[in-house]
Protein backbone atom coordinates (compact mmCIF):
# COMPACT_ATOMS: atom_id res chain seq x y z
CA UNK A 1 0.00 0.00 0.00
CA UNK A 2 1.47 3.46 -1.12
CA UNK A 3 1.66 5.94 1.70
CA UNK A 4 0.74 9.64 1.36
CA UNK A 5 4.37 10.12 2.25
CA UNK A 6 5.76 7.63 -1.10
CA UNK A 7 3.33 9.36 -3.09
CA UNK A 8 4.76 12.76 -2.22
CA UNK A 9 8.41 11.37 -2.16
CA UNK A 10 7.87 10.68 -5.85
CA UNK A 11 5.95 13.88 -6.82
CA UNK A 12 9.49 15.43 -5.84
CA UNK A 13 11.54 12.83 -7.53
CA UNK A 14 9.62 13.90 -10.95
CA UNK A 15 9.91 17.51 -10.30
CA UNK A 16 13.78 16.83 -9.33
CA UNK A 17 14.37 15.12 -12.41
CA UNK A 18 13.03 17.35 -14.59
CA UNK A 19 15.16 19.97 -13.42
CA UNK A 20 18.21 17.98 -13.54
CA UNK A 21 17.05 16.99 -17.63
CA UNK A 22 17.47 21.03 -18.01
CA UNK A 23 21.05 20.61 -16.23
CA UNK A 24 22.60 17.90 -18.12
CA UNK A 25 20.71 17.50 -21.10
CA UNK A 26 22.52 19.94 -23.87
CA UNK A 27 20.40 21.57 -26.93
CA UNK A 28 22.29 19.41 -29.27
CA UNK A 29 21.11 16.24 -27.13
CA UNK A 30 17.10 16.59 -26.80
CA UNK A 31 16.69 14.12 -29.09
CA UNK A 32 15.51 11.06 -26.80
CA UNK A 33 17.83 12.11 -23.99
CA UNK A 34 15.97 14.37 -22.62
CA UNK A 35 12.21 12.44 -22.21
CA UNK A 36 15.34 9.56 -20.55
CA UNK A 37 16.26 12.07 -17.90
CA UNK A 38 12.83 12.96 -17.24
CA UNK A 39 11.50 9.32 -17.15
CA UNK A 40 14.81 7.43 -15.17
CA UNK A 41 14.04 7.61 -11.56
CA UNK A 42 17.52 7.73 -10.20
CA UNK A 43 16.92 7.39 -6.61
CA UNK A 44 15.77 3.98 -7.27
CA UNK A 45 19.13 2.84 -8.64
CA UNK A 46 20.75 4.45 -5.97
CA UNK A 47 19.32 3.23 -2.31
CA UNK A 48 22.75 4.52 -0.47
CA UNK A 49 25.60 6.00 -1.13
CA UNK A 50 28.40 8.09 0.54
CA UNK A 51 28.93 11.80 0.32
CA UNK A 52 32.43 13.73 0.96
CA UNK A 53 32.17 15.39 4.38
CA UNK A 54 33.33 19.09 5.03
CA UNK A 55 36.14 18.09 6.92
CA UNK A 56 38.83 15.43 6.79
CA UNK A 57 38.67 12.11 9.44
CA UNK A 58 41.12 12.61 12.11
CA UNK A 59 43.95 10.76 9.47
CA UNK A 60 43.35 13.58 7.32
CA UNK A 61 41.66 11.59 4.88
CA UNK A 62 38.04 12.33 3.23
CA UNK A 63 35.64 11.79 5.57
CA UNK A 64 32.79 9.99 3.39
CA UNK A 65 29.29 10.00 5.02
CA UNK A 66 26.32 7.35 4.65
CA UNK A 67 23.50 8.66 2.74
CA UNK A 68 20.10 6.71 2.39
CA UNK A 69 16.41 7.62 2.79
CA UNK A 70 16.28 6.37 6.13
CA UNK A 71 19.03 8.42 7.65
CA UNK A 72 17.80 11.70 6.06
CA UNK A 73 15.37 11.51 3.49
CA UNK A 74 15.82 14.91 2.14
CA UNK A 75 19.77 14.73 1.55
CA UNK A 76 18.90 11.32 -0.16
CA UNK A 77 16.54 12.43 -2.62
CA UNK A 78 18.24 15.50 -3.63
CA UNK A 79 22.10 14.35 -3.93
CA UNK A 80 20.48 11.41 -6.17
CA UNK A 81 18.78 14.49 -8.77
CA UNK A 82 22.00 16.27 -8.15
CA UNK A 83 24.92 16.09 -11.55
CA UNK A 84 27.25 14.43 -9.09
CA UNK A 85 28.69 10.98 -8.83
CA UNK A 86 27.34 9.02 -5.90
CA UNK A 87 30.30 7.01 -4.22
CA UNK A 88 28.45 2.80 -3.56
CA UNK A 89 31.41 1.54 -2.85
CA UNK A 90 34.97 1.27 -1.61
CA UNK A 91 37.72 -1.42 -1.32
CA UNK A 92 35.40 -4.11 -3.16
CA UNK A 93 33.22 -4.27 -0.43
CA UNK A 94 29.58 -4.17 -0.11
CA UNK A 95 28.36 -1.86 2.64
CA UNK A 96 25.69 -2.97 5.16
CA UNK A 97 23.17 -0.43 3.87
CA UNK A 98 20.68 -1.41 6.98
CA UNK A 99 23.37 -0.13 9.37
CA UNK A 100 25.89 1.67 7.35
CA UNK A 101 29.07 3.03 8.96
CA UNK A 102 30.99 6.56 7.80
CA UNK A 103 34.56 5.68 5.94
CA UNK A 104 37.94 7.02 6.44
CA UNK A 105 39.27 7.08 3.15
CA UNK A 106 39.27 4.51 1.24
CA UNK A 107 39.66 3.56 -2.68
CA UNK A 108 35.65 3.91 -4.45
CA UNK A 109 35.27 0.60 -6.66
CA UNK A 110 31.47 1.31 -7.64
CA UNK A 111 29.36 4.82 -8.27
CA UNK A 112 26.56 6.12 -9.78
CA UNK A 113 28.53 8.47 -12.53
CA UNK A 114 27.45 12.08 -12.92
CA UNK A 115 24.44 11.98 -15.09
CA UNK A 116 26.37 14.65 -17.63
CA UNK A 117 28.97 12.32 -17.78
CA UNK A 118 26.58 9.41 -18.86
CA UNK A 119 24.86 11.23 -21.46
CA UNK A 120 28.23 12.07 -22.61
CA UNK A 121 29.68 8.84 -23.09
CA UNK A 122 25.99 7.38 -24.88
CA UNK A 123 26.30 10.57 -27.32
CA UNK A 124 29.65 10.40 -27.77
CA UNK A 125 29.49 6.98 -28.88
CA UNK A 126 27.34 7.66 -31.92
CA UNK A 127 24.91 5.63 -31.51
CA UNK A 128 21.89 5.28 -33.66
CA UNK A 129 18.40 2.89 -33.47
CA UNK A 130 19.13 -0.54 -34.02
CA UNK A 131 22.19 -1.03 -33.12
CA UNK A 132 23.74 -3.96 -30.67
CA UNK A 133 25.49 -2.29 -28.16
CA UNK A 134 27.63 -3.79 -25.11
CA UNK A 135 27.77 -1.81 -22.13
CA UNK A 136 31.18 -2.59 -19.86
CA UNK A 137 30.19 -1.98 -16.09
CA UNK A 138 26.56 -1.71 -15.14
CA UNK A 139 26.96 -0.41 -11.36
CA UNK A 140 24.14 0.85 -10.28
CA UNK A 141 22.23 0.48 -13.30
CA UNK A 142 21.41 4.06 -13.64
CA UNK A 143 23.16 4.57 -17.29
CA UNK A 144 21.97 0.83 -18.51
CA UNK A 145 18.56 2.03 -17.46
CA UNK A 146 19.05 5.40 -19.57
CA UNK A 147 20.12 3.77 -23.00
CA UNK A 148 17.16 1.53 -22.56
CA UNK A 149 14.57 4.41 -22.31
CA UNK A 150 16.42 6.25 -25.38
CA UNK A 151 17.09 2.91 -28.19
CA UNK A 152 15.04 0.07 -26.17
CA UNK A 153 15.76 -2.82 -23.91
CA UNK A 154 16.64 -5.12 -26.47
CA UNK A 155 19.63 -2.82 -27.89
CA UNK A 156 21.46 -3.11 -24.51
CA UNK A 157 23.56 -5.90 -23.16
CA UNK A 158 25.47 -4.84 -20.04
CA UNK A 159 27.90 -6.93 -17.90
CA UNK A 160 29.35 -5.99 -14.39
CA UNK A 161 32.19 -7.86 -12.11
CA UNK A 162 30.35 -7.29 -9.09
CA UNK A 163 27.70 -10.02 -8.33
CA UNK A 164 26.20 -8.14 -5.81
CA UNK A 165 26.21 -4.78 -7.85
CA UNK A 166 24.84 -6.19 -10.59
CA UNK A 167 22.11 -7.74 -8.30
CA UNK A 168 20.60 -4.81 -7.16
CA UNK A 169 21.15 -3.19 -10.80
CA UNK A 170 18.85 -6.20 -11.92
CA UNK A 171 16.24 -5.99 -9.20
CA UNK A 172 16.16 -1.83 -9.81
CA UNK A 173 15.77 -2.16 -13.84
CA UNK A 174 13.62 -5.19 -13.70
CA UNK A 175 10.91 -3.59 -11.41
CA UNK A 176 11.18 -0.36 -13.57
CA UNK A 177 10.02 -2.75 -16.86
CA UNK A 178 13.67 -2.46 -18.23
CA UNK A 179 14.89 -5.46 -20.02
CA UNK A 180 18.49 -5.56 -21.03
CA UNK A 181 20.80 -8.91 -21.30
CA UNK A 182 22.57 -8.64 -18.12
CA UNK A 183 25.43 -10.48 -16.85
CA UNK A 184 28.20 -11.00 -14.62
CA UNK A 185 31.10 -11.22 -16.69
CA UNK A 186 34.83 -9.49 -16.45
CA UNK A 187 34.40 -6.54 -19.02
CA UNK A 188 37.61 -7.04 -20.45
CA UNK A 189 36.47 -10.14 -22.21
CA UNK A 190 33.61 -8.50 -23.62
CA UNK A 191 31.15 -10.98 -23.52
CA UNK A 192 30.68 -13.65 -26.46
CA UNK A 193 27.14 -14.91 -25.96
CA UNK A 194 25.87 -11.67 -27.62
CA UNK A 195 28.19 -10.84 -29.47
CA UNK A 196 29.13 -8.99 -32.24
CA UNK A 197 28.01 -5.44 -31.52
CA UNK A 198 27.75 -2.49 -33.24
CA UNK A 199 29.20 -0.39 -30.17
CA UNK A 200 30.91 -1.19 -26.81
CA UNK A 201 31.19 1.87 -24.15
CA UNK A 202 33.27 1.17 -21.42
CA UNK A 203 32.13 2.61 -17.78
CA UNK A 204 35.52 2.23 -16.67
CA UNK A 205 39.20 3.18 -17.51
CA UNK A 206 41.65 0.25 -18.76
CA UNK A 207 45.27 0.98 -19.15
CA UNK A 208 45.40 -0.78 -22.89
CA UNK A 209 42.42 -1.36 -25.40
CA UNK A 210 41.57 -5.16 -24.72
CA UNK A 211 41.78 -7.09 -28.20
CA UNK A 212 38.48 -9.29 -27.67
CA UNK A 213 36.45 -6.04 -27.88
CA UNK A 214 37.92 -5.41 -31.20
CA UNK A 215 36.79 -8.65 -32.54
CA UNK A 216 33.92 -8.59 -30.48
CA UNK A 217 32.43 -5.54 -32.91
CA UNK A 218 30.98 -5.57 -36.69
CA UNK A 219 33.37 -4.05 -38.83
CA UNK A 220 32.63 -0.46 -38.89
CA UNK A 221 31.68 -0.66 -35.40
CA UNK A 222 32.70 1.70 -32.59
CA UNK A 223 34.43 1.27 -29.46
CA UNK A 224 34.36 4.36 -26.79
CA UNK A 225 36.51 3.84 -24.02
CA UNK A 226 38.72 6.16 -21.22
CA UNK A 227 42.49 4.80 -21.60
CA UNK A 228 43.92 5.41 -17.77
CA UNK A 229 46.55 4.37 -16.08
CA UNK A 230 48.77 5.02 -12.76
CA UNK A 231 50.09 8.37 -12.85
CA UNK A 232 46.66 9.80 -12.43
CA UNK A 233 46.23 10.82 -16.39
CA UNK A 234 43.59 10.13 -19.00
CA UNK A 235 42.63 10.13 -22.43
CA UNK A 236 39.20 8.85 -24.03
CA UNK A 237 39.58 7.10 -27.50
CA UNK A 238 36.71 6.79 -30.19
CA UNK A 239 37.86 3.80 -32.35
CA UNK A 240 36.33 2.11 -35.89
CA UNK A 241 36.45 -1.41 -36.45
CA UNK A 242 38.11 -2.39 -39.97
CA UNK A 243 37.44 -5.09 -41.48
CA UNK A 244 41.19 -6.43 -41.54
CA UNK A 245 40.66 -6.86 -37.19
CA UNK A 246 42.61 -3.78 -36.58
CA UNK A 247 41.15 -0.50 -34.66
CA UNK A 248 42.00 2.86 -35.12
CA UNK A 249 40.50 6.70 -34.29
CA UNK A 250 41.30 9.99 -32.33
CA UNK A 251 41.21 10.84 -28.95
CA UNK A 252 38.59 12.97 -28.15
CA UNK A 253 38.98 16.75 -26.30
CA UNK A 254 38.34 17.06 -22.50
CA UNK A 255 39.19 15.72 -19.48
CA UNK A 256 37.06 12.46 -18.69
CA UNK A 257 38.18 9.41 -15.87
CA UNK A 258 36.41 6.29 -14.95
CA UNK A 259 37.68 4.35 -12.21
CA UNK A 260 40.01 1.62 -13.65
CA UNK A 261 39.22 -1.96 -14.49
CA UNK A 262 39.81 -3.78 -10.99
CA UNK A 263 42.23 -5.93 -12.99
CA UNK A 264 43.81 -3.01 -14.32
CA UNK A 265 44.69 -1.11 -11.00
CA UNK A 266 47.56 -0.32 -9.73
CA UNK A 267 49.76 -2.58 -7.49
CA UNK A 268 51.35 -2.36 -4.55
CA UNK A 269 54.89 -1.80 -4.72
CA UNK A 270 55.83 -2.77 -1.03
CA UNK A 271 57.93 -0.20 1.71
CA UNK A 272 58.60 2.96 -0.52
CA UNK A 273 61.65 3.79 1.86
CA UNK A 274 63.23 0.47 0.31
CA UNK A 275 62.81 2.30 -2.97
CA UNK A 276 64.07 5.18 -1.86
CA UNK A 277 66.93 3.17 -0.51
CA UNK A 278 68.32 2.58 -3.87
CA UNK A 279 68.42 6.38 -4.35
CA UNK A 280 71.14 6.49 -1.95
CA UNK A 281 74.09 6.55 -4.28
CA UNK A 282 72.00 8.26 -7.25
CA UNK A 283 73.76 11.72 -8.26
CA UNK A 284 71.24 14.75 -8.07
CA UNK A 285 71.03 16.96 -11.02
CA UNK A 286 68.12 19.97 -11.98
CA UNK A 287 65.97 20.30 -14.76
CA UNK A 288 63.44 23.31 -15.96
CA UNK A 289 60.58 21.57 -16.19
CA UNK A 290 57.79 21.90 -13.58
CA UNK A 291 56.69 19.45 -10.75
CA UNK A 292 52.81 20.75 -11.82
CA UNK A 293 52.83 18.12 -14.51
CA UNK A 294 52.55 15.20 -11.95
CA UNK A 295 50.44 16.95 -9.48
CA UNK A 296 48.24 19.83 -10.84
CA UNK A 297 44.56 19.23 -11.14
CA UNK A 298 44.07 20.45 -14.33
CA UNK A 299 42.62 19.34 -17.69
CA UNK A 300 46.01 19.95 -19.24
CA UNK A 301 47.82 18.66 -16.63
CA UNK A 302 45.88 15.25 -16.52
CA UNK A 303 46.32 15.09 -20.44
CA UNK A 304 49.73 15.56 -20.36
CA UNK A 305 50.18 13.04 -17.82
CA UNK A 306 48.54 10.52 -19.92
CA UNK A 307 51.36 11.25 -22.76
CA UNK A 308 53.87 10.70 -19.91
CA UNK A 309 52.52 6.82 -18.52
CA UNK A 310 52.33 6.46 -22.36
CA UNK A 311 56.15 6.48 -22.47
CA UNK A 312 56.07 4.74 -18.73
CA UNK A 313 52.88 2.24 -18.99
CA UNK A 314 54.45 0.02 -15.64
CA UNK A 315 55.48 3.32 -13.01
CA UNK A 316 53.71 4.67 -10.71
CA UNK A 317 53.17 8.50 -9.06
CA UNK A 318 53.43 8.86 -5.03
CA UNK A 319 54.41 10.72 -2.50
CA UNK A 320 57.32 9.63 -0.16
CA UNK A 321 58.40 11.32 2.49
CA UNK A 322 57.17 14.36 0.74
CA UNK A 323 58.59 14.05 -1.92
CA UNK A 324 56.95 13.29 -5.77
CA UNK A 325 58.48 10.18 -6.95
CA UNK A 326 57.93 7.73 -9.24
CA UNK A 327 58.43 4.14 -8.78
CA UNK A 328 58.43 1.27 -11.35
CA UNK A 329 57.85 -2.40 -9.68
CA UNK A 330 58.10 -3.85 -13.66
CA UNK A 331 61.68 -2.83 -14.13
CA UNK A 332 62.92 -2.16 -10.51
CA UNK A 333 62.97 1.71 -11.44
CA UNK A 334 63.30 4.77 -9.49
CA UNK A 335 62.76 8.85 -9.70
CA UNK A 336 62.55 11.26 -6.73
CA UNK A 337 61.15 14.89 -8.21
CA UNK A 338 61.79 17.30 -5.86
CA UNK A 339 61.18 21.22 -6.32
CA UNK A 340 64.26 23.71 -5.72
CA UNK A 341 62.20 27.03 -6.25
CA UNK A 342 61.40 27.05 -10.44
CA UNK A 343 63.50 24.15 -10.73
CA UNK A 344 63.30 20.45 -10.15
CA UNK A 345 66.06 18.31 -8.35
CA UNK A 346 66.25 14.75 -9.78
CA UNK A 347 67.34 11.36 -8.15
CA UNK A 348 66.97 8.10 -10.90
CA UNK A 349 67.71 4.70 -9.82
CA UNK A 350 67.54 1.35 -11.69
CA UNK A 351 67.59 0.43 -15.65
CA UNK A 352 65.20 2.62 -16.68
CA UNK A 353 65.75 6.44 -16.56
CA UNK A 354 62.09 6.96 -15.30
CA UNK A 355 62.71 10.98 -15.65
CA UNK A 356 64.88 11.17 -18.44
CA UNK A 357 62.11 9.45 -20.79
CA UNK A 358 59.33 11.43 -18.83
CA UNK A 359 61.50 14.48 -19.83
CA UNK A 360 61.65 13.78 -23.24
CA UNK A 361 57.94 13.20 -23.83
CA UNK A 362 57.51 16.95 -22.08
CA UNK A 363 60.03 18.34 -24.19
CA UNK A 364 58.44 17.18 -27.21
CA UNK A 365 54.76 18.22 -26.32
CA UNK A 366 56.17 21.54 -25.66
CA UNK A 367 57.97 21.65 -29.09
CA UNK A 368 54.71 20.39 -30.83
CA UNK A 369 53.15 23.55 -29.02
CA UNK A 370 51.41 21.53 -26.06
CA UNK A 371 48.69 20.22 -28.73
CA UNK A 372 45.47 18.73 -27.03
CA UNK A 373 43.89 15.14 -26.99
CA UNK A 374 41.65 15.55 -30.33
CA UNK A 375 45.27 16.16 -32.29
CA UNK A 376 46.06 12.36 -31.23
CA UNK A 377 45.21 9.12 -33.12
CA UNK A 378 45.40 5.86 -31.06
CA UNK A 379 45.91 2.44 -33.81
CA UNK A 380 45.66 -0.88 -32.82
CA UNK A 381 46.94 -3.10 -35.08
CA UNK A 382 49.52 -6.38 -34.85
CA UNK A 383 52.66 -3.96 -34.06
CA UNK A 384 50.81 -3.02 -30.97
CA UNK A 385 48.75 -0.02 -29.64
CA UNK A 386 50.36 3.28 -30.76
CA UNK A 387 49.19 7.16 -30.08
CA UNK A 388 50.19 9.33 -32.62
CA UNK A 389 50.98 12.85 -33.17
CA UNK A 390 52.69 13.99 -36.35
CA UNK A 391 55.01 16.40 -34.71
CA UNK A 392 55.72 14.21 -31.83
CA UNK A 393 57.46 10.88 -31.65
CA UNK A 394 55.14 7.42 -31.61
CA UNK A 395 53.98 6.44 -28.20
CA UNK A 396 53.97 2.58 -27.49
CA UNK A 397 50.69 2.13 -25.01
CA UNK A 398 51.58 -1.79 -24.61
Amino acid sequence: MTSAGDTERERRAERLRRELAAVVVRDERADGWLSAVEAVPRHRFTPGFYLPAEKPSPRGFTWWEPVTAELDPERWLTAAYTNQTLVTQFDGEEPDWDHPEPCDGGNPTSSSTLPSLVLRMWEDADMAEGQDILEIGTGTGYSTALACERYGSDAITSVEVDNHRLEQAADALYGLGYAPDLAVADGLYGYWPSAPFDRIVAACSVRTVPRVWIAQTRPGGKILTTLGGWQFGFGRTLLTVHDDGAASGPLLPGSVSFMLARSHQAPGFGNPTHWLSLLADANPTTTGHSLDWFTAATEEAFFTRFLIQSALPTSQITTVDGATSLIDIATGSVAELVPEGDRLRVRQAGPVRLWDRAAEVLDAHEAAGRPGPEAFRLTIDAAGQHLQHPAMPTLSLE
